[in-house]
């Protein structure tokens, strides 16, 4: 019999596809693991057990989050719900209960850019919605108005109705009536411009479908039927743009909800204007994103070019000023954003990051190599058994991870270094669903839904619960409340450094067996990390099949509370504290060095591990790597 030692000394190919247990060749197999919950992964191979989430607020309700950020002073979470606006800064809400014109049905599917001190929110059935900070504490909402000329609005516009339709004023000026030779007219279109022989009017009375009483904003120039004429591109007949985004300092409109595949952009420094006028350099620009499919705009990001995100592919507008004349659109790929909700697409080491049709994957849109163009990488190919209907992500600059929220209400993060090659993958879940994510400087949001319940949590590195809330006091005491929000629930409990026995929460506290100054509260949550199963090597070759057992494993671990392995006989706990196997009423004592395991018996060494690290315990952990000595059966 053989004996071998391998050394696992990293984990940066993350959690991997089972699809992959058959192939052992691929440096995927080395670096990865077939398990890893509820732990972040380092760029330098390592993995730590996540850090717990701090209970904030109970919302309302669904709601999406957004961040804003106008200076370094000034940063805030906007949380926008069923018509209602909240603004925290710091984790305190600073603005409550402002009411909003967005409802409950739409909010998924709202679209936003931020530009100095106001964020525009948008959405094919909603007029476009300014919220400002006006000042410390004070937020507005208000619609967003086209400038005026003094004449007419600068509004983008567009023929609705076939080329062939006519329209027949009675008059050129004052009040008017004008046929349509064709049903045209709705309701809504009280006060909507028209633009015909050189001049503008707006119905007041709607006749009928093909005839309207109108007043005249710019005299025409004569009483002659035309088929030239236009409406404004924007109104509740039309629908509202769906997508903003700013470009070369002007503003982005664009997929409406009856002009999914067209984009506007405003004349430069000039975000309200949209004339085209003569197409001078500055003057406001028209794209159509015409091709064999349709291509309803889903998603706008500004880097050297203006990348457009719709159902059918990935276009760019290219034009260096961007101008009427310079402007050229060209699709890239044809892989196709989220239809059914909005998912911003997210910048990630120079990469653009979004959510591809299906929802099940996520690709990155960057140059090629050769730099003549765009192409799209699938960063979800090694876990595409973890990520699934992706509903929201968000990107941390400082931590480095990409957050992804699941439809099952789960999360998965994404360690990635383009230069070192590293994507990696990891799963994470917590007693609840996760709703929503948002990434405010240095702070990472979720909405998590528990019970009938939204609460809004924050992750807190110190922590090692779910829903938490810490507490001080000067004197000690055995009972704690505030805890409401967590009604009925079996919570784990940290207090005075010591892991002390779990609690039920009743009436919203609980009750120690001591009195106690300091306090962690929350709902428990379970780490796990699993390597690939093991190759064994023999003189005939490497093989699944061969018998293998474990004799001894080492892991190098660095400021960890507890170590609990599974060989085979379920998860045990490694002895490096004097203490009992729960650390009850133990001090938190993180300990740096090696843990040797010792086992026994034989496997084949087939899709199975040959050891499972789990622990629920609220306490530190991390792992730098593992080595195994085993005997294979030659």
């Amino acid at each position: 019999m053989t004996r071998q030692y391998t050394q696992k000394t990293n984990f940066t190919a993350g959690e991997v596809t089972p699809r992959l247990l058959g192939r052992g060749d691929l440096r995927a197999w080395e670096n990865g693991a077939t398990e890893l919950a509820n732990v972040v992964l380092h760029p330098t191979g390592g993995v730590s057990r996540r850090a717990g989430l701090h209970f904030l607020a109970e919302m309302p309700g669904p709601a999406r989050l957004i961040d804003f950020e106008f200076n370094t002073e000034q940063i805030y979470l906007l949380v926008l719900s069923d018509f209602r606006l909240d603004v925290y800064q710091d984790g305190e809400l600073i603005a409550g209960d402002i009411q909003a014109p967005w409802w409950r049905s739409i909010l998924f599917e709202l679209t936003w850019v931020q530009s100095a001190d106001t964020l525009f929110v948008a959405h094919p059935e909603m007029r476009t919605q300014l919220v400002t900070r006006t000042g410390a504490g004070a937020w507005s909402i208000d619609p967003l108005e086209f400038s005026n000329d003094g004449f007419h609005q600068q509004i983008p516009h567009h023929k609705f109705a076939d080329r062939e339709v006519t329209l027949e004023p009675s008059g050129t000026d004052g009040t008017i009536t004008v046929t349509a030779s064709a049903p045209l007219f709705d309701p809504d279109h009280v006060g909507v411009a028209f633009r015909m022989r050189g001049g503008e009017f707006r119905p007041q009375t709607i006749v009928s479908a093909t005839e309207i009483e109108a007043e005249v904003t710019i005299p025409l120039d004569s009483t002659d039927g035309t088929p030239d004429w236009t409406e404004a591109a924007f109104s509740n007949v039309r629908g509202w743009p769906g997508v903003v985004g700013f470009h070369q300092n002007r503003l982005v409109l664009g997929g409406s909800r009856d002009l999914p595949n067209h984009l506007w952009l405003s004349q430069t420094s000039d975000i309200f204007n949209f004339d085209l006028d003569e197409g001078l350099p500055d003057e406001g620009i028209q794209v159509s994103l015409l091709s064999d499919q349709v291509n309803a705009i889903r998603g706008l990001l500004s880097m050297a070019e203006l990348q457009i995100f719709t159902t059918g592919g990935e276009w760019v507008v290219t034009g260096d000023p961007l101008t009427p004349e310079t402007a050229q659109v060209r699709r890239q790929t044809r892989v196709g954003s989220r239809g059914d909700r909005y998912v911003p697409p997210r910048r990630v080491d120079g990469a653009s990051v979004f959510v591809a049709w299906t929802g099940d994957s996520l690709r990155e849109f960057v140059v090629t190599e050769a730099g003549r163009g765009f192409q799209t990488n699938d960063l979800t190919l090694l876990a595409e058994h973890l990520v699934t209907d992706v509903i929201d992500i968000a990107f941390a600059e400082t931590d480095r991870l990409l957050y992804a929220v699941l439809g099952d209400g789960t999360w998965a993060t994404l360690t990635q270094f383009r230069d070192e090659r590293v994507t990696a993958w990891a799963r994470h879940e917590t007693r609840g669903t996760v709703k929503a994510v948002a990434v405010v400087r240095d702070f990472v949001y979720l909405l998590v839904e528990r019970g009938l319940s939204h609460f809004l949590e924050v992750f807190d590195s110190a922590l090692n619960t779910d829903a938490a809330l810490t507490g001080e006091r000067d004197t000690a005491t055995d009972t704690w409340s505030g805890l409401d929000h967590l009604e009925g629930e079996e919570v784990a409990v940290v207090a005075d450094d010591h892991v002390r026995a779990r609690q039920t929460v009743e009436d919203g506290r609980i009750v120690l067996d001591e009195a106690v100054s300091e306090i962690e509260a929350g709902l428990p949550y379970t780490h796990v990390v699993a390597p690939m199963p093991p190759l064994a090597r023999t003189a005939l070759g490497t093989g699944y099949t061969i018998r293998v057992r474990l004799i001894e494993a080492a892991f190098r671990l660095r400021d960890t509370a507890e170590l609990r392995v599974d060989t085979g006989a379920g998860p045990e706990p490694v002895p490096f504290h004097a203490y009992d196997d729960n650390l009850l009423n133990m001090p938190v004592t993180p300990m740096t060095g090696d843990q040797h395991v010792r086992a026994l018996g034989w496997q084949d060494a087939g899709t199975r591990p040959l050891w499972r690290i789990q622990g629920d315990t609220p306490v530190p952990f991390t792992l730098l790597s593992a080595t195994t000595e085993t005997k294979v059966n030659d």
